[in-house]
């Protein structure tokens, strides 16, 4: 069984947006080879599935039917990406100024973990909630990384996220190839 067009757009579009922010992740570590090429073929890999997701959303919107648009479903999601930007950002400065650069990576995905909870309902995507912990989860173990040795907290929250967000994208994509019984 195929999904419908509907599923099949949002499944595209979030291909598109994790594969973009998974190669964004995928940038994140300071690594010498053979690791450094390592995470370039998984930025292009993410990159890939960000056009292949593309395409598939493009696709479903021209074969969708019109429906009307949420818009209190679209102010909610405006809301919390809003706020998980916000938090991010100053988040990010504090620990800059407090001279904790290297922890940035920690607290931005723990921000970026969270948000995915809030936004599960939004997008009618319960499957967000276990992205969200699994994400939290990367940035607990960069933060016990980073105490040993802040030297590797960019390659174990970089990596970690970047291979959870590839990771969901090709699988959006592949549950709008089979549905569940």
């Amino acid at each position: 069984m195929t999904a419908g067009n509907g599923t099949r757009r949002q499944a595209g579009l979030t291909a598109l947006y994790l594969g973009v922010f998974a190669a964004l992740w995928f940038s994140v570590p300071k690594a010498e080879p053979p690791l450094h090429m390592l995470l370039v073929i998984l930025s292009v890999a993410a990159l890939l599935t960000a056009v292949f997701g593309a395409v598939v959303a493009s696709r479903g919107a021209r074969k969708a039917d019109a429906t009307p648009r949420d818009r209190a479903a679209d102010r909610r999601y405006l809301l919390i990406v809003g706020v998980e930007f916000a938090l991010a950002g100053l988040g990010a400065w504090l620990l800059a100024l407090a001279g904790w650069s290297a922890f940035i990576p920690v607290l931005v995905s723990a921000v970026v973990g969270l948000h995915f909870l809030p936004l599960a309902p939004v997008l009618r995507d319960p499957l967000l909630r276990p992205l969200g912990l699994a994400v939290c989860l990367v940035a607990l173990v960069g933060l016990f990384v980073g105490l040993g040795s802040s030297a590797l907290v960019g390659q174990v929250v970089g990596a970690g996220v970047g291979l959870l967000l590839l990771g969901y994208a090709v699988m959006a994509l592949l549950r709008t190839r089979v549905s569940p019984r």
